[in-house]
């Protein structure tokens, strides 16, 4: 039964990832017909839409306890992003992003007691290696427009995914996963609905707001956005928490970058280069390290033979 429940954890892992990778398309589809706080709300309605249903067995007191959680992803992880991504180069917030596995290694040692062993650390900067690589080798310039704020920024939202992971873990033992998913869509839906009602309210553009609801890739994008890399990845991302250990579940947030590739290659023709192939190596290979129990990477002493 244990086996069996890692095993469906590890599935949603994937998954979780195929769907973010795959959801870099729709953002760049929505944002030639949105801002992106005016996304983000748009994004967090259909969310919040989705799953209205579970606040009528929502009690207040698990709303209250699971708000924490919901502050740190979506809320201050997207803005924090967005703001960041303004005054930061995309190569500088990729590769602060890809640190992620690390700071989320960290956490949960200090709050949750879990520790990688060796390999498990030499596995985790492989992968990480690997999306470094691939932004790096991109060639936009390291340090072209970005400012010490902007970094700063990019460096919280890396940290509040982190911090999200190692919360989600410890309260899905005390919590349902619809719950919890629940709270962060409604938390979403909130603040990044309140921000874009605020910014239109003193700007006075309320046209500018509703006008992309007449493009349909908008809607399909909000939809897919909203629904599938919100809701249904919230919800993957708080099962697998709820079986694996916080840093192995990170690591597989790397696949997202290679999906993000092969997506590029498939759907936008996009050319597929040789630093793309060493840094999806490079990405596998570490996902898959991290993934071997520590016990099997031991030789067997000759007693044992």
């Amino acid at each position: 039964m244990f086996a069996n429940n890692r095993r469906k954890a590890y599935m949603a892992a994937v998954l979780n990832a195929l769907i973010i990778g795959f959801s870099f398309l729709f953002v760049k589809m929505a944002l030639a017909e949105a801002s992106p706080f005016d996304l983000l709300a748009y994004r967090f309605t259909a969310s919040f839409a989705a799953v209205l249903p579970v606040m009528l067995v929502l009690k207040p007191k698990d709303l209250a306890a699971l708000l924490p959680l919901a502050l740190l992803y979506p809320g201050l992880f997207f803005a924090y992003q967005t703001v960041g991504l303004v005054y930061a180069s995309s190569s500088e917030a990729g590769i602060i992003q890809a640190a992620v596995p690390i700071f989320t290694l960290l956490l949960a040692a200090c709050f949750l007691k879990e520790r990688a062993s060796r390999h498990h650390y030499l596995f985790m900067l492989l992968s990480v290696a690997g999306v470094v690589t691939i932004v790096v080798m991109k060639g936009t310039k390291l340090g072209n427009g970005s400012s010490a704020a902007g970094l700063l920024f990019v460096l919280v939202s890396a940290v509040s995914l982190a911090g999200y992971s190692i919360l989600a873990r410890k309260l899905t033992k005390s919590y349902g996963v619809i719950e919890i998913t629940f709270v962060m869509a409604f938390l979403g839906f909130l603040v990044f609905g309140g921000i874009a009602v605020v910014q239109h309210a003193v700007q006075g553009n309320w046209g500018s707001f509703f006008r992309p609801l007449a493009s349909r890739p908008f809607l399909v994008s909000i939809l897919y956005l909203g629904v599938l890399s919100s809701l249904v990845t919230s919800y993957l991302s708080n099962y697998a928490l709820s079986q694996i250990e916080a840093y192995k579940i990170s690591i597989f947030n790397q696949l997202a970058t290679m999906v993000s590739i092969a997506a590029g290659v498939i759907v936008l023709h996009e050319p597929l280069l040789i630093y793309h192939v060493i840094g999806a190596v490079l990405i596998i290979a570490g996902v898959v390290g991290v993934c071997i129990p520590a016990s099997t990477m031991k030789k067997p002493s000759p007693l044992s033979r």
